[in-house]
């Protein structure tokens, strides 16, 4: 038989326990309500206009070492720079699958293009596309011919590109190739007829 006093003792414990579950799960209900306020409240960035259009990338083949063109829905907006963006992810978006015709490292992104006039076109991409970048001179100048004739060939005017890796200079892709220069689009166009 247990006695009575430990009976009454375990019986306050249990409802103790039994308190403070409610009232953990109210502040949790509560805390979650406000938080679903608060985004409520956040401003909404304003729709780009656009459309989803199919396009030509060039996509490079690290085993064939090669570069050939595919053919991709994006969704471009009307904008020059927005729409060279989105065309330089849409390369990316290839390279990033699992698995990859061209593997770069996760987070390998363009963060944004900026025009100086209306052919030289400045890619800022950030620091996980050049610091996990595979190093070695083919790999690096097909990932960079794969990206410029695919701006090249989906926005006119292009003559020049510069890249950028976190709104800096930076000397190499990944100790070969050179970002410090303006690469000629037609130059290029040159270099990439060879892996095709």
């Amino acid at each position: 038989m247990i006695p009575r006093h430990f009976q009454i003792t375990m019986a306050l414990v249990l409802v103790a326990i039994l308190i403070s579950g409610l009232i953990i799960i109210h502040l949790t209900h509560r805390e979650e309500a406000m938080d679903l306020r608060a985004g409520d409240n956040a401003p909404v960035a304003p729709a780009v206009a656009g459309k989803q259009q199919q396009i030509q990338i060039l996509v490079a083949y690290d085993g064939d070492q090669a570069l050939r063109w595919r053919t991709v829905d994006a969704f471009l907006p009307a904008d020059r720079g927005l729409r060279a963006k989105e065309t330089l992810r849409a390369v990316l978006a290839q390279y990033l699958q699992n698995p990859s015709p061209h593997p770069l490292a996760q987070g390998a992104d363009i963060r944004d293009v900026y025009f100086i006039g209306s052919d030289t076109a400045v890619v800022d991409t950030t620091a996980q596309f050049a610091d996990g970048h595979p190093s070695g001179i083919l790999l690096e100048d097909l990932t960079l011919a794969s990206l410029i004739e695919t701006l090249n060939a989906n926005v006119p005017g292009v003559n020049k590109v510069k890249f950028l890796v976190e709104g800096k200079e930076r000397e190499t892709l990944a100790g070969h190739a050179d970002l410090m220069s303006f690469y000629q689009t037609n130059a290029v166009h040159e270099l990439a007829k060879e892996f095709e």
